[in-house]
């Protein structure tokens, strides 16, 4: 194989690469002994079809098999000897081939550009660390006692009202008829929050125990069965029980329903995961601040086809039209995206920074714990999709970067109450800083060597 630079301007370099034919030859000659032990020709005993039967038989074939092989290993070893350090996707130009020929193909590669970091010492940022005040917390118990009500059983002839709970069996028809689906039994609803069908609540009004009412009801457009989606129906609902809310009582009791010691942990817990729920907002806002100096303070070449396949990527979902309205913004992000992609990932590769398999599972496990009920979904999520895992994966690294450099500039930490935080969040989100808010993802998911090549 001979390998020469034909052109280098910028980042994109252009190699010239040449296959001797008789390599070519040689691997032909191994893909077809390789075949014989596999290929049954009528009037051959097996595995004793002539190589030069095979050959005239499925020779284009074998001969494009051999070619792409050879494509692949060769630019593979092409990059590795002139020590390229690949962005995407390079592009072969085929200009000779056939069998009995040389090889002959240009390799177009975009280069990562080099990056040269800057000190972080003049770097400067600002932690928040929320204080949150009892009244917050008082009416996080309040919502989650109304949320958890406990209900007692009215007398026999005592009629419901908006806020009790009714409990039936029912039969529905549409058009006189039974449908797949259209019983319940010992149904819950809570009157007046209308979850069950529209209008639905507001027709038990009046029931008491042992009743049995006709009800009227549309059914959903989404039914699961398409024809009987937004059809009338009736409902024979026989009442089971009528109950009325009890007075919502925060004590020890209540807090170890809901999984604490008592109602002081209680408390303690629902700080916590209030706190924590600001935090993650305003640790967004702190990342931002320094990777907005980061990528201020660095000047860097970005290869054109990463922001190609950038742009790619944000717009997938987008229509024709809003691609073209918000192409020169999609493009500025995109930029901006790559740029600190890149410098992220030499600070991590200066610094020697990792992400273990064990350090994935954990977070697998973390978020598997944060979402009760849900363990299974999210566990098989992650074994379907590597690309998922890979991209968490990703995401650990980028956040270990981030916390180095934390390590490493002025960092103001600064006390806020709950006030406070709105009106830096809100800021942080108003519309016309979604372009700022982006920069928080850049792509640290760059390579220094792709394996994937497209032929023109």
């Amino acid at each position: 194989m001979k390998v020469e630079i034909k052109s280098k301007k910028g980042l994109r370099t252009i190699l010239s690469i040449i296959v001797n034919k008789k390599n070519i030859k040689s691997k032909m000659d191994e893909k077809l002994k390789e075949l014989q032990k596999e290929i049954a020709l009528k009037g051959f005993r097996p595995g004793k079809v002539p190589p030069e039967v095979i050959k005239n038989q499925f020779g284009k074939t074998i001969y494009g098999e051999v070619i792409d092989k050879i494509l692949r290993e060769t630019t593979t070893k092409a990059i590795d000897e002139k020590k390229l350090k690949v962005a995407g996707q390079p592009k072969i130009d085929l200009k000779q081939f056939g069998e009995g020929k040389d090889l002959n193909y240009e390799l177009q590669i975009d280069c990562l550009p080099s990056v040269t970091l800057k000190s972080f010492d003049k770097f400067k940022a600002t932690s928040f660390k929320i204080k949150l005040e009892d009244k917050i917390i008082d009416n996080k118990l309040k919502e989650i006692a109304n949320q958890n009500k406990q209900f007692e059983e009215r007398n026999a002839n005592e009629r419901a009202i908006n806020g009790d709970q009714v409990i039936f069996d029912y039969s529905a028809t549409v058009d006189g008829n039974k449908f797949d689906g259209g019983e319940g039994k010992s149904v819950q609803l809570e009157l007046g929050k209308d979850l069950f069908l529209k209008g639905f609540d507001s027709q038990l009004l009046g029931v008491k125990k042992n009743d049995t009412k006709i009800l009227n009801a549309v059914l959903p457009p989404n039914h699961p069965k398409k024809e009987l989606a937004n059809k009338k129906s009736k409902f024979e609902c026989k009442i089971l029980n009528v109950k009325k809310p009890k007075e919502s009582k925060v004590d020890d009791n209540f807090a170890k329903l809901m999984g604490a010691k008592n109602v002081k942990d209680l408390k303690s817990l629902i700080e916590k995961q209030i706190s924590s729920q600001y935090s993650q907002a305003l640790n967004s806002i702190t990342k931002k601040e320094i990777l907005d100096q980061i990528e201020k303070n660095h000047q860097v070449d970005l290869p054109q086809n990463l922001i190609d396949q950038e742009i790619l990527i944000m717009t997938q979902n987008l229509k024709p039209e809003e691609k073209e309205k918000y192409k020169s913004n999609n493009e500025k992000l995109a930029k901006s995206r790559i740029k600190l992609g890149l410098i992220l990932n030499e600070y991590g590769e200066k610094n020697n920074l990792k992400v273990s398999d064990e350090e994935v599972k954990n977070e697998i496990q973390k978020q598997i714990k944060g979402m009760p009920g849900q363990e299974k979904m999210i566990f098989e999520y992650y074994q379907k999709n590597p690309s998922a895992t890979q991209n968490l994966k990703g995401s650990l690294y980028e956040e270990k970067i981030v916390e180095l450099i934390k390590s490493k500039i002025k960092i103001t930490s600064k006390e806020i109450n709950s006030v406070e935080a709105e009106k830096i969040i809100a800021s942080f989100n108003k519309p016309n800083a979604i372009e700022e808010k982006s920069k928080p993802e850049p792509s640290t998911k760059i390579k220094s060597k792709s394996k994937k090549i497209s032929k023109k």
